[in-house]
Protein backbone atom coordinates (compact mmCIF):
# COMPACT_ATOMS: atom_id res chain seq x y z
CA UNK A 1 0.00 0.00 0.00
CA UNK A 2 3.18 2.44 0.27
CA UNK A 3 3.38 3.02 -3.22
CA UNK A 4 -0.78 3.80 -4.16
CA UNK A 5 -0.72 6.08 -1.01
CA UNK A 6 2.61 8.42 -2.41
CA UNK A 7 1.01 8.57 -6.19
CA UNK A 8 -2.39 9.31 -4.31
CA UNK A 9 -0.83 12.23 -2.36
CA UNK A 10 1.71 13.15 -5.21
CA UNK A 11 -1.41 12.81 -7.32
CA UNK A 12 -2.58 15.36 -5.54
CA UNK A 13 -0.55 17.79 -5.98
CA UNK A 14 -0.16 17.28 -9.65
CA UNK A 15 -3.50 18.32 -10.01
CA UNK A 16 -3.70 21.25 -7.61
CA UNK A 17 -0.47 22.54 -9.56
CA UNK A 18 -1.72 21.59 -13.10
CA UNK A 19 -4.96 23.63 -12.57
CA UNK A 20 -3.03 26.36 -11.61
CA UNK A 21 -0.90 26.16 -14.95
CA UNK A 22 -4.13 25.47 -17.01
CA UNK A 23 -5.92 28.80 -15.95
CA UNK A 24 -2.53 30.69 -15.88
CA UNK A 25 -1.35 29.29 -19.54
CA UNK A 26 -5.08 29.98 -20.87
CA UNK A 27 -5.51 33.35 -19.45
CA UNK A 28 -2.50 34.73 -20.92
CA UNK A 29 -3.51 32.95 -24.85
CA UNK A 30 -6.85 34.77 -24.03
CA UNK A 31 -5.35 38.31 -23.77
CA UNK A 32 -2.56 37.95 -26.09
CA UNK A 33 -5.82 37.49 -28.19
CA UNK A 34 -7.50 40.27 -26.70
CA UNK A 35 -10.72 38.25 -25.38
CA UNK A 36 -12.12 40.24 -22.56
CA UNK A 37 -11.49 39.93 -18.78
CA UNK A 38 -15.46 39.24 -18.28
CA UNK A 39 -14.99 35.72 -20.63
CA UNK A 40 -11.98 34.57 -19.65
CA UNK A 41 -13.29 35.20 -15.57
CA UNK A 42 -16.46 33.43 -16.96
CA UNK A 43 -14.87 30.43 -18.82
CA UNK A 44 -11.35 29.78 -18.22
CA UNK A 45 -11.18 31.02 -14.54
CA UNK A 46 -14.06 29.64 -13.60
CA UNK A 47 -14.09 26.34 -15.02
CA UNK A 48 -10.41 26.13 -13.50
CA UNK A 49 -11.07 25.91 -9.77
CA UNK A 50 -13.46 23.20 -10.59
CA UNK A 51 -10.90 21.14 -12.79
CA UNK A 52 -9.73 19.03 -9.83
CA UNK A 53 -13.06 17.73 -9.67
CA UNK A 54 -14.20 17.59 -12.60
CA UNK A 55 -10.56 15.43 -13.40
CA UNK A 56 -11.39 12.78 -10.65
CA UNK A 57 -15.26 12.63 -12.20
CA UNK A 58 -14.33 11.92 -15.49
CA UNK A 59 -11.69 9.52 -14.93
CA UNK A 60 -13.84 7.90 -12.21
CA UNK A 61 -17.21 7.83 -14.41
CA UNK A 62 -14.48 6.32 -17.17
CA UNK A 63 -13.53 3.54 -14.83
CA UNK A 64 -16.90 2.68 -13.94
CA UNK A 65 -16.63 3.82 -9.85
CA UNK A 66 -19.47 5.84 -9.81
CA UNK A 67 -19.55 6.05 -6.32
CA UNK A 68 -16.34 8.04 -6.31
CA UNK A 69 -17.96 10.60 -8.58
CA UNK A 70 -20.82 11.18 -6.72
CA UNK A 71 -19.22 11.47 -3.04
CA UNK A 72 -16.49 14.11 -4.77
CA UNK A 73 -19.00 15.96 -5.48
CA UNK A 74 -21.79 16.02 -2.52
CA UNK A 75 -18.55 15.65 -0.02
CA UNK A 76 -16.66 18.85 -1.34
CA UNK A 77 -20.41 20.83 -1.52
CA UNK A 78 -20.69 20.00 2.08
CA UNK A 79 -16.88 20.79 3.09
CA UNK A 80 -17.16 24.07 1.18
CA UNK A 81 -20.21 25.56 2.89
CA UNK A 82 -19.43 24.39 6.44
CA UNK A 83 -15.29 23.73 6.77
CA UNK A 84 -14.80 26.13 4.28
CA UNK A 85 -16.83 29.26 4.51
CA UNK A 86 -16.66 28.02 8.85
CA UNK A 87 -12.81 29.07 8.24
CA UNK A 88 -13.17 31.78 6.37
CA UNK A 89 -15.84 33.20 8.82
CA UNK A 90 -13.92 32.90 12.09
CA UNK A 91 -11.08 35.02 10.08
CA UNK A 92 -13.31 37.78 9.51
CA UNK A 93 -17.23 38.37 9.57
CA UNK A 94 -18.08 37.84 5.99
CA UNK A 95 -20.97 40.43 4.84
CA UNK A 96 -22.29 39.87 1.76
CA UNK A 97 -24.62 41.78 -1.24
CA UNK A 98 -28.15 40.80 -1.42
CA UNK A 99 -28.03 39.19 -4.95
CA UNK A 100 -25.97 36.24 -3.39
CA UNK A 101 -28.59 35.77 -0.80
CA UNK A 102 -31.32 35.93 -3.01
CA UNK A 103 -30.00 34.73 -6.10
CA UNK A 104 -27.07 32.65 -6.16
CA UNK A 105 -27.52 30.75 -3.22
CA UNK A 106 -31.52 29.77 -3.77
CA UNK A 107 -30.05 28.57 -7.08
CA UNK A 108 -27.68 26.18 -4.99
CA UNK A 109 -30.84 25.07 -3.28
CA UNK A 110 -32.50 24.55 -6.84
CA UNK A 111 -29.45 22.54 -8.09
CA UNK A 112 -29.72 20.16 -5.46
CA UNK A 113 -33.12 19.68 -5.06
CA UNK A 114 -32.65 18.94 -9.39
CA UNK A 115 -30.24 16.33 -8.93
CA UNK A 116 -32.27 14.84 -5.80
CA UNK A 117 -35.09 14.35 -8.09
CA UNK A 118 -33.19 13.08 -11.12
CA UNK A 119 -31.05 10.67 -9.00
CA UNK A 120 -34.47 9.34 -7.85
CA UNK A 121 -36.55 9.26 -10.48
CA UNK A 122 -36.31 7.10 -13.63
CA UNK A 123 -37.33 10.04 -16.36
CA UNK A 124 -36.11 8.60 -19.50
CA UNK A 125 -34.80 4.81 -18.80
CA UNK A 126 -37.65 1.81 -17.97
CA UNK A 127 -34.87 1.04 -15.35
CA UNK A 128 -35.92 0.79 -11.77
CA UNK A 129 -32.26 1.24 -10.22
CA UNK A 130 -31.73 4.89 -8.91
CA UNK A 131 -29.79 6.73 -11.37
CA UNK A 132 -28.45 9.91 -12.87
CA UNK A 133 -28.94 8.68 -16.83
CA UNK A 134 -26.58 10.28 -19.80
CA UNK A 135 -30.33 12.25 -20.36
CA UNK A 136 -30.35 13.59 -17.26
CA UNK A 137 -27.11 14.62 -17.40
CA UNK A 138 -27.94 16.93 -20.54
CA UNK A 139 -30.51 18.27 -18.22
CA UNK A 140 -28.17 19.40 -15.90
CA UNK A 141 -25.94 20.71 -18.21
CA UNK A 142 -28.60 22.65 -19.73
CA UNK A 143 -29.58 24.47 -16.08
CA UNK A 144 -25.60 24.91 -15.84
CA UNK A 145 -25.83 27.03 -19.41
CA UNK A 146 -28.76 29.14 -17.59
CA UNK A 147 -26.51 29.67 -14.41
CA UNK A 148 -23.80 30.88 -17.07
CA UNK A 149 -26.12 33.12 -18.50
CA UNK A 150 -27.25 34.71 -15.20
CA UNK A 151 -23.20 35.36 -14.00
CA UNK A 152 -23.03 36.61 -17.78
CA UNK A 153 -25.71 39.37 -17.03
CA UNK A 154 -24.41 39.77 -13.56
CA UNK A 155 -21.61 40.46 -14.52
CA UNK A 156 -22.03 42.89 -17.20
CA UNK A 157 -23.93 45.12 -14.78
CA UNK A 158 -20.40 44.72 -12.55
CA UNK A 159 -17.21 44.85 -14.86
CA UNK A 160 -15.34 44.51 -11.26
CA UNK A 161 -16.36 41.07 -10.27
CA UNK A 162 -13.63 39.20 -11.61
CA UNK A 163 -9.96 40.43 -11.40
CA UNK A 164 -7.56 41.64 -14.31
CA UNK A 165 -6.19 39.17 -15.88
CA UNK A 166 -1.98 39.82 -16.69
CA UNK A 167 -0.54 38.78 -19.63
CA UNK A 168 2.67 38.34 -18.43
CA UNK A 169 3.55 34.93 -20.13
CA UNK A 170 5.25 34.57 -23.38
CA UNK A 171 2.83 32.96 -26.10
CA UNK A 172 5.43 30.07 -26.54
CA UNK A 173 5.38 29.59 -22.89
CA UNK A 174 1.23 29.76 -22.46
CA UNK A 175 1.38 27.00 -24.50
CA UNK A 176 3.49 25.11 -22.60
CA UNK A 177 2.11 26.14 -18.89
CA UNK A 178 -1.53 24.89 -20.77
CA UNK A 179 -0.11 21.40 -22.22
CA UNK A 180 1.87 21.09 -18.69
CA UNK A 181 -1.54 21.98 -16.61
CA UNK A 182 -3.53 19.15 -18.74
CA UNK A 183 -0.44 16.31 -18.45
CA UNK A 184 -0.55 17.26 -14.84
CA UNK A 185 -4.46 16.78 -14.30
CA UNK A 186 -4.85 13.81 -15.79
CA UNK A 187 -1.89 12.12 -14.32
CA UNK A 188 -2.89 13.38 -11.13
CA UNK A 189 -6.47 12.81 -11.16
CA UNK A 190 -5.53 9.08 -12.65
CA UNK A 191 -3.07 8.30 -9.54
CA UNK A 192 -5.96 9.54 -6.82
CA UNK A 193 -8.77 7.90 -8.68
CA UNK A 194 -6.34 4.40 -8.74
CA UNK A 195 -4.83 5.18 -5.03
CA UNK A 196 -8.64 5.66 -4.25
CA UNK A 197 -9.78 2.78 -5.64
CA UNK A 198 -6.98 0.78 -3.59
CA UNK A 199 -7.08 2.25 -0.65
CA UNK A 200 -10.75 1.55 -0.22
CA UNK A 201 -10.25 -2.38 -1.28
CA UNK A 202 -7.42 -2.89 1.26
CA UNK A 203 -9.33 -1.24 4.05
CA UNK A 204 -12.43 -2.20 3.69
CA UNK A 205 -13.97 1.00 2.75
CA UNK A 206 -16.57 2.16 0.31
CA UNK A 207 -15.83 4.09 -2.36
CA UNK A 208 -18.54 6.59 -1.01
CA UNK A 209 -16.77 6.69 2.31
CA UNK A 210 -13.37 7.81 0.39
CA UNK A 211 -15.61 10.10 -2.00
CA UNK A 212 -17.11 12.01 0.10
CA UNK A 213 -14.22 12.68 2.84
CA UNK A 214 -10.03 12.07 1.19
CA UNK A 215 -10.89 12.94 -2.70
CA UNK A 216 -13.63 16.16 -1.97
CA UNK A 217 -11.06 17.42 1.23
CA UNK A 218 -8.25 17.28 -1.43
CA UNK A 219 -10.36 18.87 -4.31
CA UNK A 220 -11.33 21.58 -2.15
CA UNK A 221 -8.15 22.76 -1.52
CA UNK A 222 -8.35 25.45 -4.05
CA UNK A 223 -11.72 26.70 -2.52
CA UNK A 224 -9.97 26.80 0.81
CA UNK A 225 -7.20 28.74 -0.61
CA UNK A 226 -8.89 31.59 -2.28
CA UNK A 227 -11.88 31.68 0.12
CA UNK A 228 -9.21 32.60 3.24
CA UNK A 229 -7.30 34.72 1.39
CA UNK A 230 -10.32 36.67 0.06
CA UNK A 231 -11.40 36.71 4.08
CA UNK A 232 -8.14 37.76 5.52
CA UNK A 233 -8.20 40.74 2.98
CA UNK A 234 -11.99 41.57 3.82
CA UNK A 235 -12.77 40.71 0.53
CA UNK A 236 -16.18 38.68 1.65
CA UNK A 237 -17.99 38.74 -1.65
CA UNK A 238 -14.71 36.62 -3.19
CA UNK A 239 -14.78 34.35 -0.21
CA UNK A 240 -18.55 33.65 -0.11
CA UNK A 241 -19.36 33.83 -3.89
CA UNK A 242 -15.88 31.11 -4.64
CA UNK A 243 -17.83 28.62 -2.85
CA UNK A 244 -21.29 29.43 -3.63
CA UNK A 245 -20.36 29.53 -7.70
CA UNK A 246 -18.05 25.95 -6.98
CA UNK A 247 -20.88 24.39 -5.53
CA UNK A 248 -23.01 24.98 -8.72
CA UNK A 249 -20.45 24.01 -10.79
CA UNK A 250 -19.82 20.43 -9.06
CA UNK A 251 -23.57 19.69 -9.15
CA UNK A 252 -24.61 20.91 -12.61
CA UNK A 253 -21.19 20.72 -14.88
CA UNK A 254 -19.14 18.15 -12.75
CA UNK A 255 -22.17 15.89 -12.45
CA UNK A 256 -23.65 16.14 -15.74
CA UNK A 257 -20.21 15.54 -17.86
CA UNK A 258 -19.92 12.82 -15.62
CA UNK A 259 -23.27 10.98 -16.58
CA UNK A 260 -23.43 12.31 -19.68
CA UNK A 261 -20.24 9.85 -19.99
CA UNK A 262 -21.81 6.93 -18.29
CA UNK A 263 -25.20 6.65 -16.52
CA UNK A 264 -24.06 6.95 -12.97
CA UNK A 265 -25.53 4.36 -10.07
CA UNK A 266 -27.07 6.19 -7.56
CA UNK A 267 -26.53 4.11 -4.36
CA UNK A 268 -29.49 5.18 -1.89
CA UNK A 269 -27.81 5.91 0.68
CA UNK A 270 -26.33 8.60 -0.95
CA UNK A 271 -29.80 10.43 -0.85
CA UNK A 272 -28.54 11.48 2.82
CA UNK A 273 -25.94 13.09 1.20
CA UNK A 274 -28.33 14.93 -1.14
CA UNK A 275 -30.32 16.10 2.25
CA UNK A 276 -27.11 17.25 4.12
CA UNK A 277 -26.36 19.07 1.00
CA UNK A 278 -29.30 20.66 0.56
CA UNK A 279 -29.39 21.49 4.41
CA UNK A 280 -26.13 23.19 4.36
CA UNK A 281 -27.63 25.87 2.03
CA UNK A 282 -30.22 26.28 3.97
CA UNK A 283 -28.24 27.01 6.87
CA UNK A 284 -26.23 29.45 4.96
CA UNK A 285 -29.49 31.57 3.95
CA UNK A 286 -30.78 31.34 7.66
CA UNK A 287 -27.37 32.84 9.42
CA UNK A 288 -26.92 35.53 7.40
CA UNK A 289 -30.88 36.57 7.28
CA UNK A 290 -31.22 36.19 10.90
CA UNK A 291 -28.77 38.06 13.76
CA UNK A 292 -26.53 40.44 11.73
CA UNK A 293 -27.98 41.64 8.88
CA UNK A 294 -26.59 39.79 5.62
CA UNK A 295 -23.41 38.51 7.09
CA UNK A 296 -21.86 35.01 8.37
CA UNK A 297 -20.57 36.15 12.16
CA UNK A 298 -17.78 34.04 13.67
CA UNK A 299 -19.98 32.57 15.82
CA UNK A 300 -21.76 30.84 12.47
CA UNK A 301 -18.36 29.54 11.43
CA UNK A 302 -18.16 27.65 15.02
CA UNK A 303 -21.26 26.28 14.32
CA UNK A 304 -20.82 25.25 10.71
CA UNK A 305 -17.31 23.31 11.67
CA UNK A 306 -19.02 21.56 14.23
CA UNK A 307 -21.73 20.22 12.41
CA UNK A 308 -18.96 19.52 9.88
CA UNK A 309 -17.09 17.31 11.97
CA UNK A 310 -20.46 15.60 12.80
CA UNK A 311 -21.05 14.25 10.07
CA UNK A 312 -17.74 13.08 9.11
CA UNK A 313 -18.54 11.16 12.15
CA UNK A 314 -21.57 9.87 10.76
CA UNK A 315 -20.06 9.03 7.46
CA UNK A 316 -17.19 7.22 9.19
CA UNK A 317 -20.06 5.23 11.06
CA UNK A 318 -21.60 4.49 8.20
CA UNK A 319 -18.86 3.10 6.06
Amino acid sequence: MILPIILFIIGFILLIKGADFLVDGASSIAKKFNISDLVIGLTIVSFGTSAPELVINILASFSGSSDIAIGNVLGSNIANIFLILGISALISNLPLKKSTIFSEIPFTLIAVFLVGFLANTNLFTPDTTLQISRYEGLVLLVFFLLFLAYIYTLAKDDKDIFDEVESSLSLPKSYLYVVLGILAMFFGGKWVVDGSIEFANYYGLSESFVGLTIISLGTSLPELATSVIAARKGNSDIAVGNIVGSNIFNLLWILGISAFIRDLPFPAISNVDIAVTGFASVVLILSMTMGKKYSIAKADGVIYIVIYIVYLYFVFLRG
